[in-house]
């Protein structure tokens, strides 16, 4: 079992919820937002790095990322910092990023390089599971997790493969359509979460769409926590500190019948 899943699984045997912010390495300063994410008791932090045609990124993160290249911010200089940070930063870290990046970098020096700067989970949305290969040999004898999306529309089959294959903990999409704000959830989503369940062997986590204390509590009981992006992102950018610290005290508070 990699270090992702078992922060995640010591947290589950509490009976408390995973909480994971993410933010966008290059917009704003990205040691404080890490600091004050542990500090504030995030089960683990996804860190997203910022690229030219973010399919799966609603206009909060997409806005974010245009801020973070236009300082500057790429994958090389992030890794360096990162690599910096493992003295002060101590819960798993997992890295967001689309494909083109890591080829373009180079698969098995973005491996080593990410393993030397202790990153523990890696989510790209936009591989495929039957392209996973082109990476997962390069993770088996690290302590990185190849994190899993299972959208709304994936049937039962497909689910089931990629619950065995996935690492970490299971990303379970909670729209359809990209990262952002939503008002309201399919009210069916419950059904879809009990699916994943009973096909996971590793907690599920729900994402896309969570801005509010109360979708925290929501989603909280049906799954084993939840990720929350764009408004974590929005926070930092406005300076808004406290609708984080509301977001994090909604996790951890009890969970509403």
């Amino acid at each position: 079992m990699k270090t992702l899943q078992t922060q995640i699984e010591r947290i589950k045997a509490r009976g408390q919820k995973a909480f994971v912010p993410y933010v966008m390495a290059g917009d704003g300063h990205l040691e404080e937002q890490l600091l004050y994410l542990q500090q504030k008791g995030a089960t683990a932090i996804e860190v997203g790095i910022p690229f030219s045609d973010p399919v799966a990124d609603g206009p909060v993160i997409q806005e974010a990322g245009q801020r973070a290249l236009q300082n500057g911010a790429n994958l090389t200089r992030i890794l360096k910092e990162l690599h910096t940070l493992q003295a002060t930063i101590h819960i798993p870290l997992v890295l967001m990023t689309y494909l083109n990046p890591i080829i373009h970098y180079g698969i098995e020096k973005f491996v080593r390089e990410a393993e030397a700067a202790n990153v523990k989970g890696l989510i790209i949305p936009d591989m495929p599971l039957e392209e996973a290969d082109c990476i997962q040999p390069f993770l088996i004898e690290t302590d990185i997790a190849l994190v899993q999306l299972i959208s709304l529309t994936s049937p039962l089959e497909r689910i089931n493969k990629l619950a065995a294959a996935a690492e970490g903990f299971i990303y379970a999409v909670t729209v359809n359509g990209t990262t952002g704000s939503q008002s309201q959830f399919k009210s069916n989503l419950h059904e879809h979460f009990e699916v994943l369940e009973r096909a996971a062997s590793i907690p599920v986590l729900a994402g896309f769409g969570i801005s509010t204390p109360q979708q925290v509590q929501e989603m909280n009981q049906y799954v084993d926590g939840v990720i929350v992006g764009s408004a974590i992102v929005k926070a930092f950018h406005e300076n808004n500190n406290s609708h984080i610290d509301e977001l994090l005290a909604a996790a951890s508070s009890p969970i509403r019948s």
